[in-house]
């Protein structure tokens, strides 16, 4: 577990950001918990800040037509929580947010955020770039979901987050992937044999 500043300096890293505009970001996190099941945010709500995740797991997700849960995304520590089209166009979030485990987090307010943005260049700079590389990720998600087999995508997800295989629900894990629960077993079952032609 990274403590404040640490877990702040690390998620806001970037050249142009000072040494007092760290201190300056970091003084205006407020720390917050969530107990394991409780909700940052709910289908419907419109969001007035957004989190850095110090310790835990949470998750994003939607529901389909039918009205079964889709995980979006997983968050794990070091990351961003954030629903990013209901924050930034001040819409109802289509995505739930939910703490996996009990969860440490650090809250910054909307509001609070943009005034430091149009204020320290190196933040904006620092944002620019963030949403770059979000973008890049889903970008690169989407691609994946038609062009690699299950089985790669899980394996991707063993090695990149641990920890959403340690602590999330396996049927949460199976929506992410875009499979059904029955298909995960299998490939756990065959990963688990050493059998790794279910990953070409």
């Amino acid at each position: 577990m990274m403590e404040k500043p640490k877990i702040l300096q690390h998620v806001y890293t970037h050249p142009l950001l000072t040494d007092d505009d760290l201190l300056t970001i970091s003084s205006l996190h407020k720390m917050v918990v969530y107990n394991k099941g409780d909700f940052y945010l709910r289908k419907g709500e419109q969001p007035d800040s957004y989190l850095i995740l110090q310790d835990g797991l949470m998750r994003s997700f939607v529901l389909d037509y039918e009205g079964n849960e889709i995980t979006t995304h997983f968050f794990t520590e070091g990351e961003v929580v954030i629903e990013v089209l209901s924050l930034f166009k001040r819409n109802p979030s289509e995505e739930s947010i939910q703490a996996l485990t009990d969860c440490i987090c650090w809250k910054i307010d909307f509001e609070v955020f943009e005034e430091l943005f149009h204020t320290i260049q190196g933040l904006s700079e620092w944002g620019r770039a963030w949403f770059s590389e979000e973008l890049s990720k889903f970008k690169q998600r989407s691609v994946e979901m038609i062009t690699q087999r299950a089985a790669e995508r899980y394996t991707r997800l063993i090695r990149e987050k641990p920890q959403v295989i340690l602590q999330a629900p396996l049927k949460q894990i199976a929506t992410y992937l875009g499979i059904t629960d029955t298909s995960l077993s299998r490939i756990r079952k065959e990963l688990s044999k050493g059998n790794f032609l279910a990953t070409r």
